[in-house]
Order: structure tokens, then sequence, then C-alpha cells
């Protein structure tokens, strides 16, 4: 790629900028009123010792948002074009500038917020601040602060370095400067290695999730550019819209720690397990013909939110037995499904198969799945534990019980459509062939499989053949003494 130089600066802008550098450093002159020297007091940093300010890698929202951010300023041709294409996608986009730049060519900076954008701080000269000390990343952010406010006439509220990474004292910075947030990502799809717009555009389509933070930048790739209608494209596919960052904040929420969370420590290790009762419930003997759909494992966002939408449309409430290790990478996943009235439950972190691991070992695991899911839906999840592929010994049950999952939730109903050789047609006929009155149904949220393909069918068919669907925890409630 050809990098364009940037413009050299005018004299007028210079002088305006250098101004402000000088009003805001430890130097103890400053220019009076009739031009001549006079002297000024030092202004002492001192280290804050108050609550830090929040740091967003992404946003807790189970809504249907995300943001597309930028950092830097590209030239003023580029940026054109840049904000050309987001017009016409109809995009917000939040973009993170260096003070430095904005000072260069305000009128960029005019020309993104006129289309609805948002301007935040990506530091005065995108220096490493991890180099720095506190006082020099004061001072780099509040002159980067004043020069947009300027400028512009809009006052940042939060602050991210140029690679995203910073150093501990950033938080606390942006909190003694007034800033919501320091702000990371956590959708980078690496312009920088020189990728094509459809690359970048698949990479966004991969990993794009509700509340996610995507970073781009305006002056390394010109691919950039043309990346923005199939970034565009990955989000309507979906239902997501793009939205400007402090949108994002706004309208999310704030996770508690876990540690606070009610029900979080109701799965406990325990040795002493020889003797602890359990249930494995494969079906319920009910009267009524109440059956249970139930989902295993984990997904990416588009494959889940797809089964959400469907369950949705139909109205039909499950189960979700969820792999925690994918649960904490995409929390606001699964509380997606708590907001939309499912059910979450414990699937174990890494899905082993629970024969091979020792008493200790198991109950680590489920312990650690617990705690990732309270942690992400922040509340306690339903206390049913199913073993990954369905195998389970008595050692290993008692063991599971003795944690605080009495009731292992098995299923008798089962199509393989974790096989993707068997078609939706398969799953179809699978699930009439085998369901009756209290049976409990095993699908999976995998990608690449036919389970969103045979989905609507499978409800539609057993609807009616007259059978209701029900949560499983609700289902158990109806079993028979």
């Amino acid at each position: 790629m050809k990098v364009k130089k940037r413009p050299l600066l005018k004299a007028g802008v210079f002088i305006m900028a250098f101004s402000i550098l000088l009003a805001g450093c430890s130097s103890g002159t400053g220019i009076g009123s009739e031009g001549q020297s006079v002297e000024k007091p030092t202004e002492v940093v001192e280290k804050y010792t108050g609550e830090k300010s929040l740091e967003l890698p992404f946003v807790y929202t189970a809504k249907k948002e995300l943001s597309l951010t930028f950092n830097g300023m590209g030239d003023k041709d580029s940026m054109a074009k840049l904000l050309k294409q987001l017009d016409k996608y109809k995009v917000k986009a939040t973009f993170f500038l260096p003070g430095i730049r904005v000072a260069e060519e305000p009128d960029i900076a005019a020309a993104i917020l006129a289309g609805g954008h948002e301007i935040e701080n990506n530091t005065l000269n995108q220096l490493d601040l991890n180099k720095l000390d506190y006082e020099q990343i004061y001072k780099e952010i509040k002159l980067a602060n004043d020069v947009i406010e300027e400028n512009t006439g809009s006052r940042p509220k939060y602050v991210r370095t140029r690679s995203g990474d910073y150093p501990e004292d950033l938080p606390l910075v942006a909190a003694q400067l007034g800033l919501k947030a320091v702000v990371s990502y956590n959708i980078n799809p690496k312009d920088r290695d020189m990728q094509s717009a459809k690359e970048i555009g698949d990479y966004v389509k991969r990993y794009i999730h509700r509340g996610g933070i995507i970073s781009l930048n305006t002056d390394i790739n010109p691919e950039v550019i043309a990346s923005i209608p199939y970034i565009a494209a990955a989000a309507d596919e979906i239902g997501y819209k793009l939205v400007t960052l402090d949108e994002l904040v706004s309208r999310g929420g704030v996770r508690k720690p876990a540690e606070q969370v009610p029900g979080y420590d109701a799965a406990r290790i325990n040795s002493d397990y020889k003797t602890a009762k359990y249930r494995l419930i494969y079906q319920v003997d009910t009267p009524k013909k109440h059956i249970a759909l139930t989902f295993d494992d984990w997904g990416s966002d588009k494959t889940v939110t797809k089964i959400l939408d469907i369950l949705a449309e139909k109205g039909v409430h499950a189960t979700f037995f969820l792999r925690a290790k994918g649960v904490e990478t995409n929390p606001n996943l699964a509380r997606a499904m708590v907001e939309e009235g499912h059910d979450v439950a414990n699937h174990s972190y890494s899905h082993p198969v629970v024969t091979s691991l020792t008493a200790d070992e198991l109950q680590k695991d489920i312990v650690k799945a617990h705690q990732v899911i309270t942690d992400a839906i922040q509340e306690q999840p339903v206390m049913l534990f199913r073993p990954p592929t369905g195998v389970v010994d008595d050692e290993r049950a008692k063991a599971i019980a003795a944690v605080g999952y009495p009731d292992i939730a098995m299923y008798d109903v089962t199509m393989l459509d974790w096989d993707a050789s068997n078609s939706a047609d398969d799953i179809v006929k699978g699930a009439l062939a085998q369901t009756k009155p209290g049976s409990v149904i095993l699908l999976h949220m995998l990608d690449d499989i036919h389970t969103i393909e045979a989905l609507p069918r499978v409800i539609d068919s057993l609807e009616g053949k007259g059978y209701t669907f029900v949560k499983m925890a609700d289902l158990i409630k109806e079993q028979k003494n």
C-alpha cells in the first residue's frame, strides 16, 4: 500500500495546537494578553485514588446491537469515501481520533459529526502509553480531550489507545478526567495485515455478536472502505443493528461481580459424595401431552440467534444446556436466552466424557461451568446437569449430585442432529417417530448442521399431533409420584 504523507500543519492551526500543548504541560511560562511572556503555575497531577472508569472490551447486552469503531484519521479523500460508504449503508460508527489530527484537519472531524457519527479520544499522538508515567498519560489524554472539544464542540466520553492495549493507570486517568470508560474491542479483523475487503467482512460475519465492539483503522488498509458493505450485510442477515458506542453503552447493562450474584455458590466441590442421591431423568411420567425441547453445547451467535428467532416466532420456550467454555467467550448470548424466556442449564465447562474424569476432576469442571454461566446470565441457572454425550456411571452421577446437581437431565428422543450427514428430513422423521407424552427431545446448537432447517418443521409437526412444549424443569414438576 502506498502511504500518503500527511499535509503540513497550517500556521494558524499549528500555533493553536501548540498553545494548547503549552497550556497543559508543566512549563512555567505562557503568552500574556499583550504578547509578553508571563509565569504560569506548574500543573501538578496527583494520582487519582477514586473508583476507576469502566473497561469495555464489549458491552453487556442481550439486544441485537453492536458497534463499529475506527482508530486514527486517514487523509481527506479516504475519510470522505469512508463516510460516504457508511451513509450509503445507513451505518452509524464511532471514530477514535488522535487529538493532533483533529487539530490538523478539523474539517474532517466536522464531517464525521455531520454524518451522525461519534468522535472519541484516541490519545493525543497515539503514543504507547505503557511507556509513560501517570502524569504523562494524564496530559496525553487531557490534551486530546481539549483539542477535540475546541475543534468540534464535542467532548469525548471514551478513550482508546491505538493498539487497544493500555497500562493499569489508564482507567484511573479516565475516571479523573470524567471519561465513561476505557474501550478496547473483541472483534478485531486485523486489517493491519492488509487482507481484502471480503476477508474483513467474513471475519466480522464469523464473530459478530450482541454488544460486540469491532475495531478497524482508517489510515492503514484502504480495503477497510470497501469492507463496509460486507459488514453491513453480516449485521443485517441476523437482524443486528450497528450503532454508535455511546448508544450501545447507554442501552447496555453492568455485570455485577460474579460472587455477588445470588446462586453463584449453589454448586460446590464436595468430596463426600459416596452416598449422594441422584435421579437420571430420561422422560417424565405425565398424563398431559407435554414435552420438553432441549438444546446442547454451543454455537456461533449467528446460529444460536436463528434458533432463538425460530422459537420466538413459534412461541416455544426451551431449555439450553450450555458448554460454559463457549459461554465465557460470549456471555451476552447466554443472557439473551434468559431474557427471551428460556432456561439455561449446565452442560460442563470443557465438554468431556464424564467417565474419562476422576470424581474430583468432574466436580471441578461442573463447578467452574456453574460459575461461568451464573456470571454470564447474572442469576442462578436451572439446577439441571446434562453429561456430554449422555454417558455417565454410578460413581460420576453421585459426584455430580454431591456438587449440587442431583437431577441429571438425560433424554429419550435423539435424532443425532450433531452429525451433519443427518438431513433435516431425518431429524423431523426421528422426532415424530420417537416422541410421546413426557418426552425430552435432544437437539444441538452447533454450526453447520441441519437443526435450524428442521426446527420449524419439528415444532409444527409435534404441535399438530397435540403436543405442548414446556421447559424441562417445568416438565419434571409434573412427574407422577
